[in-house]
């Protein structure tokens, strides 16, 4: 870490810890230092050091920031910059103080008590949201750029205390031109939040995004995921043959219009699911708002800082960072 921090000294962001790390990267906290005692907080993801040198990772990383490069949008986690120091690639990216979303269910769990319906809804619409934008991005040539971010999962997104919500890691996304992709001959994502196509190893379109985001919605809802096994491939194979239940047996205060999302989200046809992220985000919008004053990021933000503040958790690990320290993407 001491010669990561003079390098990084050398190229003006100052080292402050690591926060998060996976299989092929690492993610620090950071401060970007300027003229005029300017700082500015951000996180820094590169390949790790073994890993610099394989032109695979390489070109993933650069797909990654090069398709993010453009994603401009106040539900998705925003990339600066994209650079190369020591040997390693990096990419500066913004900063979320607040939690993800794997340790908003886990501090459910702790105190014993269900997320609430509204915020459930809201924060699955926010990710709808995000997946709206980028699925219908399009390049300088006005070409439709095709992204599926493939690991729609809680550990990538993140709220802000203030209430924020943020779709981040598009490491294993694929686009036009831009991403690597083996689909057919290999699986991407989780298996617990894959969609049906993914687990049968079929190539994808948007509508695989919107299965893992009810999976996601149905996980908040009950505070467990129904697909979810000891094996993976158990988890696999529970996607594809599992029967999805009726929601409203599991937690009575589901109604049916929500039920109705679910099962939708939830249909292992495709040509029967959602078929866009705008049309989810329609449905969890108007069963929010249409007959009542709905959730907002700062409710949001209130209910977040009330559920975390009184007993923070644990101090972090290597692997996640916990509240009450920030995290970022």
């Amino acid at each position: 870490m001491a010669s990561l921090r003079h390098i990084f000294n050398e190229i003006h962001y100052e080292m402050v810890r690591k926060i998060a790390e996976g299989g092929m990267g690492l993610v620090y906290e950071a401060v970007q230092l300027g003229a005029g005692n300017f700082r500015k907080s951000v996180a820094i993801k590169l390949i790790r050091e073994e890993f610099s040198a394989i032109e695979e990772f390489q070109r993933n990383f650069i797909g990654e920031a090069r398709l993010v490069a453009d994603l401009i949008h106040t539900n998705i986690v925003q990339t600066y910059h994209l650079g190369r120091v020591g040997g390693q690639y990096y990419m500066v990216m913004e900063f979320v103080r607040g939690v993800h979303l794997e340790q908003f269910l886990d501090r459910h769990r702790q105190l014993a008590r269900p997320v609430p319906i509204d915020m459930a809804a809201f924060i699955v619409s926010r990710i709808a949201r995000g997946l709206a934008y980028a699925h219908q991005k399009r390049d300088a040539d006005g070409r439709l750029l095709g992204i599926v971010h493939r690991d729609i999962n809680p550990k990538n997104v993140l709220i802000a205390w203030e209430g924020d919500v943020k779709l981040t890691d598009f490491g294993i996304a694929k686009a036009l031109d831009l991403m690597y992709n083996e689909e057919g001959k290999v699986i991407a994502g989780k298996d617990e939040y894959l969609s049906p196509e993914q687990a049968n190893y079929a190539v994808t379109d948007a509508r695989a995004d919107l299965f893992a985001l009810g999976i996601v919605l149905s996980e908040l809802l009950l505070g467990r995921n129904i697909f979810r096994a000891v094996e993976r491939a158990d988890s696999r194979r529970n996607i594809l043959t599992l029967a999805i239940p009726r929601f409203r047996a599991l937690r009575n205060d589901i109604d049916e219009a929500l039920e109705a999302i679910l099962q939708k989200a939830l249909h292992r046809d495709r040509d029967r699911r959602y078929q866009t992220a705008f049309e989810i985000l329609n449905d969890l919008e108007v069963y929010l708002y249409s007959d009542r004053y709905g959730p907002t990021n700062e409710k949001l933000g209130v209910y977040l800082r009330d559920v975390f503040q009184p007993r923070p958790p644990a101090a972090p690990s290597t692997t996640r960072a916990t509240p009450p320290v920030p995290t970022a993407a």
